[in-house]
């Protein structure tokens, strides 16, 4: 071969080769169903209006984790359904590079289940999990059976959680429960307390404000009704000629 078909044969094979940006964006596909969309962004909501004063960690969905040990894009990714890292910087980013973030991976992960990705959920993603990131806290949930499982990392392995009496797994991670609660994953705190969002919050303030403004409701109400009766005892002392108030 001569050099400049040499020259040429390297041109087209760098034009057939692209290795993504450093910048790529997350590329995961679309969710399973609008169950899955929902939960995602209601375990979102809730962590992040719970911890709305931190800055120490960073949780998406559906976004990618890219994590080849060659710092290429190209090899090795994976997209929970959701995760949280502890100890990051909290902003926004397009993927999690674990080469571009200190090496570090999802403290928590879970994925939601479907008919098409129970079986890698539970399998290939669950020892990628345990053994590659091992992430700490481990968690699957259907949307539709309510399947509800979790595991811990121990000595390498992941032991499954075992269910308080209201069927709630705790995170040891997090701090914090994850149950069931009207047909979607909740968090709740360790006194089992739910975990609002931040729309739930105003309308609990919106019922302590009606709350309250019953009570004074019902006081004047009480406090009329008792002027009223002593109006008719004092009316009725003075058609007996007794002045009321000299008794």
């Amino acid at each position: 071969m001569t050099i400049a078909q040499e020259k040429e044969s390297q041109e087209s094979i760098s034009q057939e080769v692209i290795f993504p940006p450093g910048d790529l964006y997350s590329d995961e596909p679309p969710l399973e169903t609008e169950l899955h969309l929902r939960q995602i962004i209601l375990l979102l909501q809730c962590l992040e209006w719970l911890w709305r004063d931190r800055n120490d960690f960073y949780a998406a969905g559906n976004l990618t984790i890219y994590y080849s040990q060659r710092q290429r894009k190209s090899e090795q990714f994976r997209g929970p359904d959701f995760f949280v890292v502890l100890g990051t910087e909290r902003k926004t980013r397009k993927s999690w590079v674990v080469w571009d973030e200190e090496g570090k991976y999802p403290n928590v992960i879970l994925e939601i289940l479907s008919d098409s990705t129970a079986k890698t959920d539970k399998g290939l993603k669950k020892e990628i999990y345990q053994t590659t990131f091992r992430t700490p806290d481990y968690f699957w949930f259907d949307p539709y059976t309510q399947e509800f499982a979790g595991f811990h990392l121990l000595d390498g392995e992941y032991q499954p959680l075992q269910a308080n009496d209201q069927g709630y797994l705790w995170s040891h991670q997090l701090g914090l429960y994850l149950g069931i609660y009207q047909g979607f994953l909740r968090f709740f705190t360790a006194d089992r307390q739910l975990v609002p969002t931040p729309e739930e919050t105003a309308q609990q303030a919106e019922q302590r404000v009606e709350q309250a403004e019953q009570r004074v409701e019902q006081a004047e109400q009480r406090a009329q009704q008792e002027a009223e009766k002593a109006e008719r005892l004092a009316a009725k002392l003075r058609e007996l000629n007794i002045n009321p108030e000299t008794i």
